[in-house]
């Protein structure tokens, strides 16, 4: 069996069922993928819904007051995403009359928008099949392949099926999540440790570098 097919079969059984994975509505995963950025998902869990049911469309968040905003950002930290998206809001409504665009290169052009954002709006809300490299994705491959540019390797691993590449996607993050972590990584339960130089050279404690920015 191949490394993506293991991955997704893997995924069928333990993916979590998370708000932002049951929508393909690009402005809410655009929320999500901020909050998400250095924030665990715990914590986002408490927020996300809360800030959506205030600010259920892009419009909406265009004509709120800052104030309003960070309001519904209180307590979850870094603050200057709050005020990034904001300005995305306003840029997106007024510029792309509220259309959220699903190219990479377009999304990437927007406030707080770095080359992972870029892509994960682009597969989850569109499900373009591009890679998504945030900091679980660079450890995982980092360590089943040895990989030195895990950009390369993502756009190479990718299924060229869009419902495919969106799972691929979820799969992997969630690997590197809940098995691959950065300490303690839990080798005897993954389901690609077969094929892992990590685990075969014994040294898959050692992270690599977080990816930057998301």
């Amino acid at each position: 069996m191949s490394f993506t097919r293991k991955l997704l079969a893997w995924y069928t059984r333990n993916g979590r069922d998370l708000p932002w994975r049951s929508t393909r509505n690009p402005y809410a995963i655009l929320v999500s993928e901020f909050m998400l950025q250095q924030t665990q998902v715990s914590r986002v869990l408490e927020y996300f819904p809360r800030f959506m049911a205030r600010f259920p469309t892009i419009e909406k968040l265009a004509g709120a007051r800052a104030k309003a905003v960070m309001e519904e950002w209180d307590g979850l930290g870094y603050y200057a995403r709050a005020r990034n998206l904001h300005k995305l809001a306003r840029v997106v409504s007024k510029t792309h009359a509220g259309r959220i665009s699903d190219k990479p290169d377009e999304l990437q052009q927007l406030p707080g928008v770095g080359r992972y954002t870029a892509g994960a709006v682009a597969c989850f809300a569109y499900e373009k099949p591009v890679p998504t490299v945030d900091t679980n994705v660079r450890r995982v491959l980092g360590r089943v392949f040895g990989a030195k540019d895990v950009w390369k390797l993502a756009e190479r691993l990718v299924p060229r099926n869009g419902q495919r590449a969106w799972r691929f996607n979820q799969a992997l993050m969630e690997l590197g999540a809940l098995v691959c972590t950065a300490r303690k990584p839990k080798c005897p339960e993954c389901p690609v440790r077969n094929d892992c130089l990590a685990v075969r050279s014994g040294a898959q404690i050692r992270s690599p570098r977080a990816a930057h920015p998301r």
